[in-house]
């Protein structure tokens, strides 16, 4: 039997047939000028031929792979349950931005205060660690050093022993990149799944929901961790497995330092000169000497304002594991080795509460300058 025409025909067109067994190449046109479509970026001329005479309601028939389609449904954020585990000058602010993210969160710090203050932003307070982990898929910890990680995640109390199977763990922290990735170890043999992800922005930053995160540990766990990411940062990068956060972090603490020392000793020579600070940091901060460091840091020097953001005392622990992590790797790093000593002078003077900033009073002190 014949079998019926379809009403409809193409002229000049051969009709799409699917070659090989994946189904994912198209052939179309005259056989000298096959072409794959998964290939093309613009969509080929016979299609915009006007010897295409489809109905309307059947030219979809050959859309092809590459016409772009409405999108049907919106991305939508996950919310998860969070413990944040240091509640200071930078966890208490990333806790709020992700309460008001969505996330219901539970905080847990040595101080009441701290605690009380993320209650009064809609959050929860938690009486020890394995109070605030118990029913976490994610948990933060935010501490100033290695040995108050080690001391928050392990023994009977800590977050390995008590958080559920498959909680993410993000530790903020900066702390040695090889204590970074033997933590990350344990926590895999815990059922734990850990990113190292320590943070850089300072206490504005922190407020702002726009710290630069440099993250370590498996891309499927980063990809997991996005919605909690981006609730604290902007700049948020995959670096690398376990530890490779805190190797950028310590590169970054480097740089900071440097620039800290070189601000301070800038705004040195001009006032000498009696220059008009304010406007020589203003034409400074456009051309070529410009950074975040004398955005954020240049103001605070000529008012000898050094409330912290960052203390020099976290500081100077960060410029230990530069220096200790650089001859390990045997790098040189002279001029970063001489900032940590003078970094070390001005917190044994007793300024390690200070803003990190505050390294321009060692600057002063050696110009004979108050």
């Amino acid at each position: 039997m014949d079998r019926p025409q379809p009403r409809t025909r193409l002229r000049g067109l051969h009709r799409p047939r699917i070659q090989g067994t994946g189904g994912d190449r198209v052939q179309l046109g005259h056989p000298r000028t096959r072409f794959p479509l998964t290939n093309h970026q613009d969509p080929p001329a016979q299609l915009s031929s006007s010897r295409c005479r489809l109905e309307p309601s059947k030219r979809h028939l050959l859309r092809p792979s590459w016409v772009s389609h409405p999108q049907t449904s919106e991305k939508r954020t996950t919310m998860s349950n969070v413990a944040v585990i240091g509640l200071g000058i930078m966890g208490l602010p990333m806790a709020i931005n992700l309460v008001k993210s969505g996330h219901t969160v539970t905080g847990f710090n040595r101080s009441q205060d701290k605690i009380d203050k993320l209650v009064s932003e809609g959050g929860k307070g938690a009486t020890s660690i394995a109070d605030a982990v118990k029913d976490a898929d994610v948990v933060i910890t935010m501490v100033p050093d290695s040995p108050d990680v080690e001391g928050v995640v392990s023994g009977k109390d800590g977050v390995f022993a008590n958080a559920k199977k498959g909680t993410l763990w993000i530790d903020a922290s900066s702390i040695r990149p090889d204590v970074a990735k033997r933590l990350s170890e344990e926590a895999v043999a815990a059922g734990i799944r850990p990113l190292d992800a320590p943070v850089s922005g300072g206490e504005q930053g922190a407020i702002d929901a726009a710290l630069s995160i440099m993250v370590g540990g498996d891309a499927a766990d980063f990809e997991a961790a996005q919605d909690v990411l981006n609730a604290v940062g902007k700049t948020i990068v995959h670096v690398g497995p376990s530890g490779s956060g805190q190797t950028v972090k310590a590169a970054n603490q480097l740089i900071v330092a440097v620039n800290i020392e070189v601000l301070g000793e800038a705004i040195a020579f001009l006032e000498a000169y009696g220059v008009d600070t304010d406007a020589a940091l203003k034409v400074l901060g456009g051309g070529l000497a410009g950074s975040k460091v004398l955005d954020q840091k240049g103001q605070k020097m000529l008012d000898r304002n050094f409330d912290p953001g960052f203390r020099l005392a976290l500081h100077h622990k960060d410029l230990g594991i530069v220096t200790s992590a650089a001859r390990e790797a045997n790098v040189a790093i002279p001029l970063g080795a001489l900032v940590a000593q003078l970094v070390a002078a001005t917190v044994n003077q007793g300024d390690g509460g200070l803003d990190h900033s505050g390294l321009f009073k060692q600057v002063l002190q050696l110009s004979g300058r108050k």
